[in-house]
């Protein structure tokens, strides 16, 4: 519901009524129990209550309802979810004295009798799914070449009905690139016009390379003498992609191979929640820092600030701020990380790093545009520079502002990275976030992170 796992599959333009179905339906249910629970309480359905249902559906949009053999977690991640998502809802609330415009049996009412309906929606969709498909048609299939592409395809298509295919098997040279699993070999390459001709395929993927372009232009020649559609798999799709899609410009066809997930309306939403939170946030954390700005100045010499350069966006140098926690600064071509019980940290330095709230004045770099509150965290420069030479695709990670905390910090690597495969580690979790970003997914990380805080764990 709230974070989906993005695996590797087919996308398509067209948007078959089960897909329709699998997206939108838990926010529909999420705004339809939230109508019934003021029915129920006997509370009317006035402009405030549209305003949530609203926020409700665009947290929780799109949804994705499994239509294949049901977890035995379903329900727990359900409740998990149903909690992120209604606790933010009730955070905002609070912050805004929103919430006092709703009655609050109301609220419990739809609180509690959510996730009990998303669950049974759950347990339903897989009974009507045939019923669904129907309704669409499910199209006869064909994959040519039965290469890593190609049958990764094929997997796709047996295994996502909602995909509205039918996998009828392979049309591949060598029979015995072939296992069992795989799928049926229905013939040689040159023999895959006549066969969709004679036997009614309604789509023909080719997942030839495009080292083989003649043979494609053939097919392609061959292939319009069919009704059937005809989609090409290139095997640049092998290479680890980020934010991958077709797009055109002014009619010209071009795939993105690697791309800001944070373009268009991504980055307006982004950008507009990073803001209003961090000025939240600040507001509230303002008596705190004052504090901590005193307590640094009287017990150790130096500023109470300490600027570092990092890289942002699109490799972009900027002074990251943070409290001072070290009785030196540094920021010169070679910075040594904190290690455990390193003597450059003061004792009250060593507080706020295992309390993370050094990091609060980086608030600041979020209102200026700089940062973000999710996202990759910035290394210094020193850092960024060596660890760029040894780590494939280190870079990549500057697709989107820095974040003051992070999708590989809330799995386990936060602190200090000793080893160029706990940085690699790292990159590797930077690159999935930006593979799978979405709003619940920075809910879920903002989350992790307080409650990781609060166990003080990895930071000194």
């Amino acid at each position: 519901m709230l974070v989906n796992s993005h695996a590797i599959g087919l996308r398509h333009g067209r948007t078959s009524v089960l897909g329709l179905v699998r997206m939108s339906l838990e926010p529909v249910l999420i705004v339809c129990s939230l109508v019934a629970s003021c029915a129920l309480v006997g509370t009317p359905f006035e402009p405030p209550e549209l305003i949530l249902s609203l926020i409700a559906f665009s947290l929780t949009f799109p949804g994705d309802v499994s239509v294949r053999r049901l977890r035995q977690s379903l329900f727990a991640s359900i409740v998990a979810n149903w909690a992120l998502v209604f606790g933010l809802l009730m955070l905002l609330g609070y912050v805004t004295r929103f919430v006092w415009y709703f009655e609050p049996a109301m609220l419990w009412v739809w609180g509690l009798s959510t996730p009990i309906v998303l669950y049974a929606a759950h347990r339903a969709i897989p009974l009507v799914t045939p019923q669904l498909l129907a309704i669409d048609g499910n199209r006869r299939a064909v994959v040519i070449a039965a290469n890593d592409v190609g049958r990764r395809l094929a997997r796709s298509l047996r295994d996502e009905p909602s995909l509205g295919f039918r996998f009828a098997g392979f049309f591949h040279d060598d029979a015995e690139a072939l296992s069992p699993d795989d799928g049926p070999l229905l013939g040689r390459i040159a023999a895959a016009a006549e066969h969709v001709k004679r036997n009614g395929v309604d789509a023909v993927f080719i997942a030839l390379p495009m080292a083989a372009q003649p043979a494609v232009l053939k097919l392609l020649d061959e292939l319009q003498d069919t009704t059937a559609s005809i989609f090409f798999v290139p095997d640049i799709f092998i290479f680890d992609l980020i934010q991958a899609r077709v797009d055109d410009i002014n009619g010209v066809p071009v795939v993105a191979v690697c791309d800001t997930p944070f373009a268009g309306i991504n980055g307006v939403v982004k950008n507009a929640s990073d803001k209003l939170l961090a000025a939240t946030l600040l507001l509230l954390a303002g008596p705190l820092m004052v504090c901590i700005a005193i307590a640094i100045k009287a017990t150790s010499p130096g500023p109470v600030l300490f600027r570092q350069r990092r890289y942002g966006l699109d490799g972009r140098e900027f002074h990251v701020f943070k409290f001072r926690s070290m009785a030196v600064n540094e920021d010169g071509p070679v910075i040594a990380q904190a290690t455990r019980n390193d003597p450059r940290v003061t004792r009250l330095g060593g507080w706020l790093r295992k309390a993370s709230l050094d990091e609060l004045p980086q608030l600041f770099n979020v209102l200026e545009g700089k940062m973000s509150l999710v996202g990759p965290r910035p290394h210094a420069v020193a850092h960024n520079e060596m660890y760029r030479r040894v780590i494939k695709g280190y870079m990549i990670r500057h697709k989107v502002k820095p974040g003051i905390t992070g999708w590989a910090q809330v799995n386990g690597y936060r602190g200090e990275t000793d080893s160029v495969d706990k940085m690699r580690a790292r990159v590797e979790y930077d690159l999935d976030y930006l593979r799978r970003w979405s709003v619940g997914l920075d809910l879920l990380i903002i989350l992790k992170t307080i409650r990781i805080v609060l166990r003080q764990t990895n930071a000194y």
